[in-house]
C-alpha cells in the first residue's frame, strides 16, 4: 500500500481588513489604504502601497499630515464587515479542500494529503475562486509541513510578480533554495527576541535553523522551537486542528469614544462588555467561575490623574448566564470605581473556565437552575437570526454615547439591508 505524503496549504489573505474595504470601494484599488484600531488609535493594517509611509501600530493623531500627502485613506475598524467576508472566504476553502482548519480571520490551513492532480493548480484554483466571489486576494503556500506552508505563502507574497501567488516547496530542492533565501525572522514563532538568541549561535537564516541540531534547540529554548526546526526540515509535528481547544481565558475590552467620570455610564460599559464576553463563553461551551474586572483612566497624558484597579468576584457556580456574570461584574465595579477620575477604558476577563461535566458540584452549595440553558439558548438563537442586540439585558444600552470614536467608519455593506452596496443611480 502507497503512504500518502503529507500536504499542507496555507492560505492567507492579502492585507484583508484594506482588501475588504477595497472590494466595495472599487475607485480605491490604486489608492493605498490604512485601517486604525478601536477609537481611530492607531494604524493596524495597511494596504501593500500604503507600508513605505507608515508604521504598524503609529497613532493616527501624529500621521495625518503624513497620510493626506501621500494620498492615503484611512477608515475605522469595520469588523462586521470583516467577520462576514472571512465567513465568505472560508466557505468556499472548506468547499476545496478535505479537511480546513481557520486559523484566523484571514488564513486557514488546508489539508490537501492524497488530493489527485497538481497542488499547484489547485492552489491556483483556490485563489482564482475567492478571488472571483468575494474580491479578496490570496497567496496560498503549499508544503510537507505547516511551518513550511507559512514559510511557502510568505514567499508567495513577497515575490507576488515572480510567483503569481502561490508557492509550492515540497519539492526538496525548492524548498532548501528557500530556506537559504529567507532570514530565521520570517519563521513562523520566531520573533524578535528569539532571533536576536539565534543569531548569538550564528542561527540566521531559516536553512540555518533547519540544520541546527534538534536537541541543542530544545535545550537552549524548548520544544516548541524544536518542532520549529524538525519542521524546517520536512519532518511533520503539527497536525490540522480541526476544532480549536477552548480558550482558557476569555476578555472584552475597550476604550471609551469619550472619558467617563461617573459610576453609571462606566456600569453600563462594563455590563455591555460582559454581555459580550458571555456570548464567546456560550459559543466555545464553557462555564465560567470567575469574573475579573478592572477600569483605568489615561495613561499617557501628564495632566490627567492616573488610576487603575482591578478585582476578581467568584461566581456561585460555574455559569454561562449572561445576567448573573453581569451582576457580578457590576458588584465588582463597586469596588474599583474611585471618584475625581476620568476613566478611559474597562476590560471584563472570564476566569476559571470550564466544560460541562469537569467540575464536581458541591452537594450544599448554591445550584445552576435548570431554566437558564434555556433562556440562553433563546437569547442566542434571536440574535442570530435578527442581529446581535435584538435580545439583550436592560443594563446593555443600545446606542450609549461613550460608544466607541469611529468616525472614518465604512457602510456595513453586506451585514445590514439599509447599507447594502448600491450599484448605478
Amino acid at each position: 500500500m502507497n503512504r500518502v505524503e503529507p500536504a499542507f496549504a496555507l492560505i492567507d489573505c492579502n492585507s484583508f481588513y484594506a482588501s475588504c474595504e477595497r472590494v466595495f470601494r472599487p475607485d480605491l484599488a490604486r489608492t493605498p489604504i490604512v485601517v486604525l484600531s478601536n477609537n481611530d488609535g492607531c494604524v493596524i493594517a495597511r494596504s501593500y502601497d500604503a507600508k513605505p509611509f507608515v508604521k504598524m501600530g503609529e497613532p493616527y493623531f501624529q500621521i495625518r499630515n503624513t497620510l493626506r500627502r501621500h494620498g492615503i485613506m484611512a477608515f475605522s475598524s469595520n469588523y462586521a464587515l470583516y467577520g462576514d467576508m472571512s465567513q465568505r472566504v472560508m466557505t468556499l476553502l472548506e468547499g476545496m479542500a478535505p479537511a480546513l482548519e481557520v486559523y484566523s480571520i484571514d488564513e486557514a490551513f488546508a489539508d490537501l494529503a492524497g488530493m489527485p492532480g497538481s497542488l499547484e493548480a489547485l492552489g491556483r484554483q483556490m485563489r482564482a475562486t475567492v478571488l472571483r466571489c468575494t474580491g479578496i486576494p490570496v497567496g496560498v503556500g503549499i508544503a510537507s509541513t505547516k511551518t513550511l506552508a507559512k514559510l511557502a505563502n510568505h514567499a508567495a507574497k513577497r515575490w507576488m510578480k515572480q510567483t503569481g501567488g502561490v508557492v509550492d516547496i515540497r519539492d526538496p530542492e525548492r524548498r532548501d533554495k528557500l530556506l537559504r533565501a529567507l532570514e530565521v525572522g520570517d519563521v513562523w514563532g520566531i520573533g524578535r527576541k528569539l532571533t536576536e538568541h539565534l543569531a548569538e549561535m550564528g542561527i540566521r537564516t531559516a536553512w540555518d535553523l533547519a540544520m541546527a541540531d534538534p536537541w541543542t534547540i530544545r535545550k537552549r529554548f524548548s520544544v516548541v522551537v524544536e518542532k520549529t526546526a524538525r519542521e524546517l526540515r520536512g519532518t511533520a509535528c503539527l497536525s490540522l486542528d480541526d476544532e480549536p481547544a477552548p480558550k482558557q481565558e476569555i476578555c472584552c475590552s475597550r476604550m471609551f469614544g469619550k472619558r467617563l467620570r461617573e459610576l453609571e455610564p462606566i456600569r453600563e460599559a462594563v455590563a455591555t462588555y460582559a454581555a459580550r464576553a458571555c456570548e464567546k463563553l456560550r459559543a466555545q461551551g464553557s462555564l465560567c467561575k470567575k469574573v475579573r474586572i478592572s477600569i483605568r483612566t489615561g495613561m499617557f497624558n501628564p495632566a490627567e490623574p492616573k488610576f487603575a484597579k482591578g478585582v476578581i468576584c467568584e461566581l456561585p457556580y460555574p455559569t454561562d448566564d449572561t445576567r448573573l456574570i453581569i451582576r457580578a461584574a457590576s458588584d465588582g465595579l463597586e469596588l474599583v470605581y474611585r471618584e475625581g477620575f476620568a476613566f478611559s477604558k474597562a476590560e471584563v476577563l472570564l476566569l476559571d473556565l470550564r466544560q460541562p461535566g469537569e467540575y464536581t458540584p458541591d452537594l450544599f452549595a448554591v445550584q445552576k437552575p435548570a431554566a437558564v440553558e434555556r433562556v440562553m439558548g433563546v437569547m442566542d438563537a434571536i440574535n442570530a437570526r435578527w442581529g446581535r442586540g435584538t435580545l439583550r439585558p436592560a443594563s446593555v444600552p443600545t446606542a450609549p454615547d461613550w460608544g466607541m470614536r469611529r468616525e472614518l467608519m465604512s457602510q456595513s455593506y453586506t451585514t445590514r439591508v439599509d447599507q447594502l452596496w448600491r450599484v448605478g443611480g
